[in-house]
């Protein structure tokens, strides 16, 4: 029994994590049908912004966060600029921003490789590598403090949504884009600020990342079926959705790699997403989409 707890806490420590990564991803596509496939290289800038100023100056990770935000957020401002405005009201928008996030992975992949090699790096806090220990069951203080911080994140968004006005006007553009556009919305704005927002959890959840995780440039592609299968599972553009689903496969691979070996806890995303996609592939909040 107590092992059983000791893998739960560990499972939902890590959830909070992963939801932050993929709250981003689901919000971008939501309001702009992007399928960002950059959005793990983002989280990789993130990162790499944290880990340099721990290295560098000494400053905590969760001090960095908001500046690796800040930073990634312009970044995606430029991104949606240069290559996402242009052809938004294009029918076949979302099949080209698979292609055009794809090749965004591969340049950002590039640049950060030849800035700072392929090493693998890990920021290392002193919490990073502490733990609170109640009974026999412990909980390391690195996971806890960021799943706590990517909840309050992800609350915060959450609140920003439904009782901002610009929320109300980001909630119109997903339901919605030609709708609010008749209703005074300005929906390039709108997808504008939305790409921002989404790029700058990216970069926060790269801020969490370096100490939760080992990474490097080519990291990214590890996370990409992990977290579309959160998108997927919790139904395509909704955050709840993605939070929810966060937990479930992070608990769930908690188990497998205790019960059946590390090397398959990964191996859960990759079936919950095959899976999804066979039985309900709207996901557990998406809407069914209707036969014309």
């Amino acid at each position: 029994m107590a092992d059983a707890l000791q893998i739960l806490i560990l499972g939902l420590a890590l959830g909070g994590v992963f939801a932050l990564m993929g709250s981003g991803l689901s919000l971008v596509f939501g309001v702009m049908r992007i399928v960002n496939l950059a959005h793990p290289a983002l989280i990789i800038g993130g990162a790499y912004v944290a880990y340099w100023g721990f290295k560098l100056w000494g400053i905590d990770p969760l001090v960095m966060l908001p500046v690796a935000a800040l930073i990634l957020a312009i970044t995606g401002i430029v991104l949606y600029k240069l290559v996402f405005e242009r052809e938004a009201r294009s029918a076949k928008y979302s099949e080209m921003t698979v292609l055009l996030t794809f090749a965004t992975a591969m340049i950002v992949e590039g640049a950060i490789g030849t800035a700072f090699t392929n090493t693998q790096r890990v920021t290392s806090p002193d919490y990073a590598t502490d733990a609170i220990f109640i009974g026999d069951i412990f909980i390391p203080t690195g996971q806890l403090y960021a799943g706590i911080v990517s909840l309050a994140i992800i609350g915060a968004l959450a609140l920003f949504l439904k009782y901002s006005r610009f929320g109300y006007a980001i909630r119109a553009t997903t339901q919605n884009r030609d709708a609010a556009e008749l209703l005074g919305v300005n929906v390039n704005l709108v997808g504008m600020v939305s790409f921002a927002i989404g790029i700058a959890l990216a970069g926060a959840a790269g801020a969490l990342v370096s100490f939760v995780f080992s990474f490097f440039p080519a990291k990214h592609w590890e996370w990409i079926a992990v977290l579309m299968s959160l998108v997927v599972l919790g139904g395509m553009g909704s955050i709840l959705g993605t939070v929810v689903a966060a937990f479930f496969l992070s608990v769930i691979a908690a188990f497998v790699g205790a019960w059946i070996g590390s090397t398959w806890s990964t191996m859960t995303f990759f079936l919950a997403l095959f899976i999804v996609l066979l039985v309900r592939p709207q996901g557990f909040f998406g809407e069914k989409p209707e036969l014309s």
